[in-house]
């Protein structure tokens, strides 16, 4: 499911205009990527949490070269599924 896919759902089973549905995902989206920027938490019962970690520098390999590279310092984006969500995908 893309954007624009969501966006059709939200407005076939709400009230909503595709117009308002669009801008309904796109402020929620927006909170979310704000809460993460500033490092919150985001817990969404039933589905789960999104959450900020941060992977350590690091020296790697070029495979092509076969030297040596240091890889930074850099902050990834993690999803644990809630209970609901992974019993709902594992039936």
């Amino acid at each position: 499911m893309n954007k624009t896919e969501l966006i059709e759902k939200v407005a076939a089973n709400t009230d909503l205009a595709k117009v308002d549905a669009k801008k309904a995902v796109e402020v929620a989206l927006d909170a979310f990527k704000d809460a993460l920027i500033k490092g919150d938490k985001i817990q969404l019962i039933g589905f789960g949490t999104f959450s900020i970690n941060e992977r350590p520098a690091r020296t790697g390999i070029n495979p092509a070269t076969k030297q040596k590279i240091n890889i930074p310092a850099k902050k990834v984006v993690k999803f644990k599924a809630g209970a609901e969500l992974d019993a709902a995908v594992n039936k």
